[in-house]
């Protein structure tokens, strides 16, 4: 992939893909693993937990973290720009035409059109990533869904962080940090501590 190529593939993604940056996991997913094939599902599915636990919107960091990997620092501009420039397009001519489209019926039903899509493409990110957490990638490629093959420890980790988002405690629930660093200790622990003692 060159440069021109990230660039091009980048605003493609950025273009066409409505509903943040969740509803651009599984386009970008196709795009880099399965058409161009230059990253592994496994290390994208890194790049999301990354991406998701550093500052910013996880479409602009997903974008650099992948033209880094592919390009350096260079790859990683490149990458970042061509997914931010179209949504830069897209709302300098929607701020010229707001007043003038704003009340228009059909602009009102293709908005309602586009609710149940972004909702797919974001079920879509969810089931990817979560059957990639707790299956193993050769499983998922053959359809083979052997519960022996499971990772239970990341069944026990998501289980543990829905139990505390949904405790409440004196009409709060639990942190977000809280629970991220809660799991982050738990993935040290599980996946760096106990294999390099047994």
């Amino acid at each position: 992939m060159t440069l021109l190529d990230l660039f091009l593939t980048f605003f493609k993604i950025g273009l066409f893909t409505v509903g943040g940056g969740y509803a651009m996991i599984p386009v970008m997913q196709r795009e880099i693993v399965d058409v161009w094939q230059c990253i592994q599902n496994d290390l994208f599915v890194n790049f999301i937990g990354i991406a998701e636990s550093t500052p910013g919107p996880i479409a602009i960091n997903m974008a650099t973290f992948v033209g880094f990997e592919m390009h350096g620092f260079l790859g990683a501009v490149i990458a970042t720009v061509g997914v931010v420039l179209p949504s830069f397009i897209v709302i300098l001519i929607i701020a010229k035409l707001f007043a003038k489209f704003s009340n228009s019926k059909v602009v009102k039903r293709m908005f309602w059109g586009f609710k149940p899509v972004v909702a797919g493409l974001i079920l879509s990110a969810a089931v990817t990533l979560g059957l990639s957490a707790i299956v193993p990638t050769v499983a998922l490629k053959n359809f083979t869904f052997d519960f022996g093959g499971f990772d239970w420890w990341a069944v026990g980790i998501f289980v543990v962080t829905m139990v505390l988002s949904k405790i409440k405690r004196k009409g709060k629930t639990t942190h977000p940090f809280a629970i991220l660093v809660l799991c982050a200790v738990l993935g040290v622990v599980i996946y760096g501590v106990l294999p390099m003692m047994a």
